[in-house]
């Protein structure tokens, strides 16, 4: 039991030591990119420094076998090099044995990353894309769907970068929210819509709803829709139902594309762990297809075995002795192996969106797979 508690404090402090080596590179590279992308805006420090914070957590978990891959190798190198394995195999004690430790709690750690360290991802990636469309455009847009039906929120395309409550006119709409009962697989046709636009205060200026609106070209084309007003306009006292206007099509300017409806919803990696299952229901009872968002679940979910296969292939090429030559080229092939085990699961996950494989067979194949090929691999290099 010491023996396997020894080697589960050798991997957490070597997998510690290279998960702060990456965030160190990483927060640098990162700084030094959003200098360059906001340049011409003269951020201060602290602001692109938040914002790097905010954006680091994403890649750091994109890159976890990677890291993973490399604590094992830095491990079981530095074991090799003390002879630690050799006396370890001359106490009785099989490699496979020594490896619980290490799996275990490679374990532990791909399920405190799927249960925490995601739902944490999902919330600073939102909130920098909401501070980068800020810093972009001056208002953001963004996508939702519940079990009301789908809604979305826009800026004013008329309104400049910089403009405040102070310096915009009052009955100038800042933002306007959008409700739909449906909507295309694309979100560009929308049934049973309503706009309601706001000015920079926060107060409602207008309400508009519509039989169905279509996105074409910077507009909504809206059919059978009539409008409210909810201002008061020179000084006299609104009615909305008395001055309500009805129109067979009207045109309404938007800040939206096709491209930004779907990837504000169709990029899984933005909703929590625990957000997923509910929201994947959400979304096909508002028309959407979820295809990509189950299989983003299940490979979310086998994230452990994963990182458990990156630390037997590591393993394989790295648990013998170092007077037995031939380190360098292991260590290349076991880099290697975990760089095409990594490409693999991605390529799967694209099949498995584009319907061309089962979701579960997409998200679950590659590291099982991997696992049994590192453990046949080590078998054959203990036991011949």
């Amino acid at each position: 039991m010491k023996l396997h508690l020894y080697f589960a404090r050798r991997f957490l402090i070597t997998f510690t030591a290279v998960f702060f080596v990456f965030l160190g590179i990483l927060l640098l590279v990162d700084v030094a990119e959003q200098l360059r992308k906001f340049g011409d805006l003269n951020l201060a420090f602290s602001e692109v420094l938040s914002l790097s914070l905010l954006n680091i957590p994403a890649t750091l978990y994109q890159i976890l076998p990677l890291i993973t891959i490399l604590a094992t190798l830095a491990l079981f190198l530095g074991l090799a090099r003390s002879s630690e394995l050799v006396v370890t195999r001359a106490a009785g004690r099989s490699a496979l044995r020594s490896l619980v430790a290490p799996v275990v709690s490679i374990f532990l750690i791909g399920a405190v990353a799927v249960s925490v360290l995601n739902p944490i991802v999902a919330a600073t990636s939102g909130e920098y894309e909401n501070r980068v469309s800020v810093l972009r455009s001056g208002a953001t847009s963004a996508l939702s769907i519940s079990d009301e039906g789908l809604w979305l929120r826009q800026g004013n395309p008329d309104v400049l970068p910089g403009e405040t409550s102070e310096t915009m006119d009052p009955a100038t709409p800042r933002q306007t929210v959008i409700h739909a009962q449906e909507a295309s697989l694309g979100g560009t046709q929308l049934r049973e819509v309503s706009f309601i636009s706001f000015n920079a205060q926060g107060l409602p200026l207008e309400r508009i709803e519509a039989e169905s609106a279509i996105l074409e070209n910077g507009s909504w084309l809206l059919t059978h829709a009539k409008i409210w007003p909810l201002s008061r306009t020179s000084g006299l006292t609104v009615n909305p139902e008395r001055d309500a206007s009805e129109h067979s099509e009207i045109t309404l300017a938007t800040t939206l594309t096709e491209e930004q409806i779907r990837d504000s919803f169709a990029d899984p990696s933005a909703i929590g762990i625990w957000e997923l299952p509910g929201f994947i229901t959400q979304l096909e009872n508002a028309g959407f297809a979820a295809r990509a968002h189950s299989v983003f679940l299940h490979t979310e979910l086998a994230l452990p075995l994963m990182l458990v296969a990156m630390v037997l292939i590591g393993a394989g090429f790295t648990m013998r002795h170092t007077r037995l030559g031939q380190t360098g080229p292991m260590v290349l092939m076991a880099i290697l192996l975990g760089f095409a085990l990594f490409f693999l699961r991605n390529f799967s996950r694209v099949l498995g969106e584009n319907g061309n494989i089962p979701i579960e067979l997409a998200a679950w194949a590659p590291p099982l797979v991997a696992i049994m090929l590192a453990m046949g691999l080590l078998l054959h290099m203990e036991d011949g």
